[in-house]
């Protein structure tokens, strides 16, 4: 499958007359791939978990957030590829619009593929066609190992759980979608987006 066609779905979803999303392209912002996590305040709050690959950003919705406690198994549904371009996307997509509201860039740098199968490396393509992928990532705010786990939880192919791994990172006391609600590129929170977007 090429890049276009991972990306159908999410262009067939979008009146780019509308929303500032991007349509598609991107460039890499570093020798390593990268990962986004975006607060999206749509018709429930939620975080989109997403992790450059193919050149193109598989994602998740994460209901809850990402944990820095081993102990938490947090629901993350697949949802459609997104263009590379829309790891800096932060603003308000219009009323009407699919997944309207405000998005904000909650944390984001750097990610290395730590999926093995057998005591050798597999690529993360691979990992996650197995339902089994670990990384490690570097971001501003979450550091260290997770687990995405395809659980196809209630039936659904989509489901998959992420789990923070028990390493020097984990910290149980720990809550930054609480503590730390600003974005790592504008310093809003959601609710201040939100504003400055009316």
């Amino acid at each position: 499958m090429g890049k276009a066609d991972t990306l159908r779905e999410y262009k067939k979803k979008r009146d780019f007359s509308k929303t500032a999303e991007p349509q598609g392209g991107g460039k890499r912002s570093s020798r390593k791939p990268i990962f986004v996590i975006q607060q999206h305040h749509a018709r429930r709050m939620h975080f989109d978990f997403r992790l450059e690959l193919d050149g193109v950003m598989a994602s998740w919705a994460v209901p809850k957030g990402l944990s820095t406690d081993p102990r938490d198994k947090r629901l993350a549904v697949r949802t459609e590829d997104h263009p590379l371009a829309y790891w800096n996307f932060e603003g308000r997509i219009p009323e009407g619009e699919y997944g309207a509201g405000e998005v904000i860039v909650w944390d984001t740098g750097e990610y290395e593929n730590m999926s093995r199968k057998n005591g050798k490396q597999i690529s993360l393509k691979k990992a996650l066609a197995q339902g089994h992928a670990e990384i490690e990532l570097f971001g501003r705010k979450l550091k260290g190992g997770y687990a995405l786990i395809h659980t196809r939880m209630r039936g659904d192919e989509k489901n998959w759980l992420v789990v923070k791994k028990n390493d020097d990172h984990a910290d149980a006391r720990r809550n930054p979608v609480n503590s730390e609600p600003q974005s790592v590129l504008s310093g809003m929170t959601i609710q201040e987006m939100a504003k400055a977007a009316e």
